[in-house]
């Protein structure tokens, strides 16, 4: 155990000092699965995740996800989003904010990254909030915490990698995140109410757009819509029905998904082959960079496995008589403190290994552990010092300062702790959609 913890704290001590997370752990993982065996073993072992990496299928459904969202992005589908949730939700006070939030759920749905969805939906969101007045902190602060959806409501990619990390159903994962999505909606809808009733003038209402003009704007979305429902209804079990039959795997629907985004985006117009090579570049980009990360975490976790800390967890949990209850509330803890410090993924992926089996061993539902590990990932986004979405928020708008956004989103990571809460005490709300799901 005292290895473990001291590679724990390298790996900890490496990313500090500006080393790669995928490096500082493949790094601290082959050195330490070298002094528990040998050289000659710890290399066997890397050669071979990166083999098994490499030809796994069921990895190819991240790239295919990431294929998916890119080519929504190119679609000008985020445009069309905010301009439905503006003529339902512009009229209100703080209305252009609330339908900044709603539309970020809109396109989390068919995206799947936290980052990308912040980044587009600021570009789209952004100036119309300026245009009618809004304060900066109220504008950015809607933008980064809305876009912390991307990384729960499916199709998620960080799902897909605690999926495969715990060798968990991605699908049921998948279903087991809409329910906490759409409360993370409603939260973070009720954070600006918050906001402008203590401040008015930091969102002030806009102009009452007409039921004609609603309804147009409805007929901008169906194809995200159509897509939604084309992928999450497949793993659903909810197109096996006469004259249809369509159930998907993960893989499957990732697929059908990626195509549906490019015949949507193509029909859109304006999708150049420059474009196509583009999306293709940095959907390889991006899967190299997780599978980079992946195999890091795959070694670092072999070594603390070799190690056995989780097994001394487990013992040192049931020598001290803690109850369940109490380990998970310090595990939350835990992950709060980390994600101070930490990214999301890397996050995910350093501390998995560790306390996933400690988990399950006390009889938790590993696909509730899942959303409850990404609902605290996502609180991570907007908390300082890192709070990386205020990061790439403040890299994009560029003239707000990171002070200002980190003041604006303090109702929003307080209700992201109530909804927290709220997921703890009634698992029901994550796990009831699963249970429903055709076996």
């Amino acid at each position: 155990m005292t290895d473990s913890l001291i590679g724990f704290a390298a790996v900890l001590v490496l990313v500090l000092l500006r080393m790669p997370i995928a490096f500082a752990m493949g790094l601290v993982g082959l050195v330490g699965y070298t002094l528990e065996t040998s050289f000659r073993g710890a290399i066997s072992m890397a050669a071979r995740l990166v083999i098994d990496t490499s030809q796994d299928y069921g990895l190819s459904v991240v790239p295919l996800f990431i294929l998916m969202g890119l080519f929504v992005n190119k679609g000008g589908i985020s445009r069309e989003l905010y301009q439905v949730s503006n003529a339902f939700l512009g009229h209100f006070r703080g209305g252009l904010a609330m339908a900044t939030i709603v539309a970020c759920g809109g396109f989390a749905a068919i995206c799947g990254s936290s980052l990308a969805t912040a980044a587009t939906m600021s570009k789209v969101a952004m100036p119309e909030m300026r245009k009618f007045g809004y304060a900066d902190s109220l504008s950015t602060a809607s933008i980064a915490a809305g876009g912390t959806l991307g990384i729960l409501i499916p199709p998620s990619v960080i799902l897909v990698i605690y999926g495969l990390l715990t060798e968990t159903s991605i699908g049921q994962l998948f279903i087991a995140g809409i329910i906490p999505g759409a409360l993370g909606i409603l939260f973070y809808l009720a954070a600006v109410y918050i906001s402008v009733l203590r401040n008015p003038a930091a969102g002030p209402a806009g102009p009452r757009a007409t039921w004609g003009q609603r309804l147009a704007a409805l007929r901008g979305v169906w194809s995200v819509l159509l897509l939604f429902g084309l992928v999450i209804g497949g793993l659903y079990g909810a197109l096996d029905v006469w004259p249809i039959h369509l159930t998907f795997s993960p893989t499957e629907a990732a697929g059908m998904g990626a195509m549906g985004a490019f015949l949507i985006a193509l029909a859109r117009g304006g999708l150049t082959l420059a474009d196509i090579r583009e999306v293709l570049e940095e959907t390889a980009l991006t899967t190299a960079s997780l599978f980079a990360v992946l195999i890091g975490a795959w070694i670092f976790s072999n070594f603390v496995n070799i190690a056995g800390l989780p097994e001394a967890l487990a013992n040192g949990v049931i020598e001290m008589g803690l109850s369940p209850w109490l380990v998970m509330a310090l595990i939350v803890l835990i992950y709060v403190a980390l994600g101070c410090v930490f990214e999301s993924l890397s996050m995910l992926l350093l501390t998995v290994p560790i306390f996933f089996p400690l988990v399950t061993g006390m009889g938790f539902n590993p696909v509730w552990f899942g959303i409850i590990v990404v609902v605290v990932t996502e609180i991570s986004l907007i908390t300082p010092p890192v709070g990386l979405n205020v990061f790439i928020l403040k890299g994009v708008v560029g003239n707000v300062s990171t002070a200002t956004i980190f003041r604006g989103v303090t109702p929003f990571w307080m209700m992201d702790i109530l909804r927290l809460l709220l997921l703890l005490l009634i698992p029901g709300l994550t796990l009831f959609l699963p249970s429903q799901m055709l076996p």
